[in-house]
């Protein structure tokens, strides 16, 4: 399962002309040339690429972990008309492939004018479309008792306190999966800033990455593999020191107390 992402690495360091003849995990030699090269090949420097990542991932992150969890504490927490049905029909969008919305979604945007910005990619996050982190911060919201809620209410707390200054520091676990599954989905995708972004100066580095390869097939390897270990970069370091958080939100958001 390694072999091919340490050949990768090592294909990073090797000269273009032996990547694909020389099949060992260690290089001859450790060469930065393609790093070099590639981090100024495209139009535009990499560091473009990676701050427009990282923004968009940001902001996906606050995004979900904000609007999922209102919703959440809605549906685990509040009683109001039709909420079983509204659950439900929640529960219905994780069966729709992305692929079934795309063309209604696309074709919104481009009449508001949101084609070729970022808007597309951020603002949906923002209205707690995504039904999984709902549906596993609803999980973990109940497996929290509900003493905690009445001695708010006697002691004067709102919803919107409860939801504040209890649900949330109670729900740190599961808030820190949604953000990391959030971080890492959005900085892998590669359908929805090709759909969306035509200006190359705001490419994601998915679509960075892809163009290295032209319209003949042909592509600077060398190059992509450097550029391709950079941008694997933040996620392992991203799961690395989050990784803890990742097994006890999705565990605890399967017990029953």
């Amino acid at each position: 399962m390694l072999y091919p992402l340490l050949w990768m690495v090592a294909s990073s360091f090797k000269p273009e002309s032996i990547i694909f003849s020389d099949l060992s995990i260690w290089p001859p030699g450790f060469d930065f040339t393609h790093y070099e090269k590639g981090w100024t090949a495209l139009q535009y420097s990499f560091a473009v690429f990676f701050s427009n990542s990282t923004l968009v991932a940001v902001l996906v992150v606050i995004g979900n972990t904000l609007s999922c969890s209102i919703t959440a504490y809605a549906f685990a927490r509040l009683k109001f008309r039709g909420q079983r049905f509204w659950f439900v029909l929640m529960l219905g969008t994780l069966m729709l492939p992305y692929h079934v919305t795309l063309i209604p979604q696309y074709v919104l945007f481009q009449r508001i004018g949101w084609v070729d910005t970022f808007l597309p990619l951020v603002v949906p996050k923002f209205l707690a479309a995504d039904a999984f982190f709902i549906f596993l911060m609803v999980q973990f919201f109940r497996s929290i008792p509900r003493e905690l809620d009445e001695a708010a209410v006697l002691d004067g707390c709102g919803p919107w306190r409860i939801y504040w200054k209890i649900m949330l520091p109670l729900s740190l676990p599961v808030l820190a999966t949604t953000a990391i599954f959030s971080f890492l989905w959005t900085w892998n995708d590669f359908l929805g800033p090709l759909v969306y972004l035509n200006d190359a100066s705001m490419y994601t580095v998915p679509l960075a990455l892809r163009s290295f390869i032209d319209a003949t097939g042909t592509s600077a390897w060398g190059q992509l593999f450097a550029m391709s270990v950079l941008a694997l970069l933040p996620m392992f370091l991203f799961f690395l020191f989050f990784q803890r958080l990742i097994i006890e939100g999705v565990a605890h958001s399967g017990i029953k107390r």
